[in-house]
């Protein structure tokens, strides 16, 4: 496995009524330091390698910035001129197409059930050449429709017109989704908040990682303080295995999340959402 390099992204504090600023909202700071995350990346592969990179985008824990880096990171690279795609693949907890106020279905889970198609593909509103693939209907088996032939299929004819395809996946520790959809994509992103994800959890993702051979190819540690003092400490010794490195990448953006609710479990949070969207679809017959 090649050495993971780790991009240090500072960015606004999140509220809980609030939306945190993405594509031509972000600040001056904000972008630069995107761009300068569409630039590693750019350099993470061999130019003689396939014309489209699929990215996977993941966290050890909910709450980590790992959808709003995904949001960011697809929409500079579609400024840059690349046909980009992103992938709404956290099927239980979606944000993105929410964020972005377009239609949750038909999208991923109706595709990889053979009742979706072209008009899962939306734009994103926001950028020309960023398309968006939202999560769908909320499935009783989002691991098995990951892992599917059908997800490898749909993959591989977005690959024909794209050049990036970035997919918003879930967390490590909560699920297997990541891991399954690991086998499907050129590399895969771990996102690390500051003073928020244990050591342990961490390296027990990397490990993880490591036993279905996913290719990491880098670290984004999000709410960075920019106070001159190193919260890092604690991963000393995790880094030194994995090329986890400090020195040399400032790239100012950070995401402030004020969100406690997210301490609550992964499977809480999935299970009130389907709650919700059942008293909606009650309330609306």
């Amino acid at each position: 496995m090649a050495k993971a390099k780790k991009t240090t992204v500072t960015a606004p504090v999140k509220t809980e009524n609030e939306t945190l600023p993405f594509g031509k909202d972000l600040s001056f700071a904000a972008s630069e330091a995107f761009r300068l995350l569409r630039t590693s990346l750019t350099f993470s592969f061999p130019s003689t390698e396939r014309k489209c990179h699929i990215i996977g985008i993941t966290s050890a824990s909910a709450g980590e910035g790992k959808s709003t880096t995904a949001l960011n990171l697809a929409y500079m690279l579609a400024e840059a001129h690349n046909n980009t795609v992103l992938i709404e693949a956290d099927m239980r907890l979606p944000t993105i197409a929410t964020t972005l106020k377009l239609q949750r279905s038909p999208g991923l889970s109706n595709i990889l059930v053979g009742l979706g198609g072209a008009a899962a593909v939306q734009p994103s509103g926001i950028e020309e050449r960023l398309s968006v693939i939202s999560s769908g209907d909320i499935p009783p088996n989002p691991s098995e429709l990951l892992g599917s032939p059908n997800m490898k299929k749909m993959l591989e004819t977005l690959s024909e017109n794209a050049d990036y395809i970035i997919i918003d996946l879930p967390p490590i520790s909560e699920v297997s989704d990541a891991l399954v959809v690991s086998q499907f994509v050129d590399g895969m992103l771990l996102i690390v908040r500051q003073h928020y994800a244990g050591r342990r959890l961490v390296a027990d993702s990397m490990r993880q990682l490591e036993q279905v051979d996913a290719k990491v190819i880098g670290f984004v540690m999000t709410a960075v303080t920019t106070n001159g003092k190193s919260g890092y400490k604690k991963y000393k010794k995790y880094r030194s295995k994995y090329g986890y490195r400090y020195g040399g990448y400032g790239y100012g953006y950070g995401y402030g999340y004020g969100y406690r609710r997210h301490r609550r479990s992964y499977g809480e949070q999935a299970e009130n959402a389907a709650k919700e969207k059942d008293n909606n679809n009650g309330a609306s017959k």
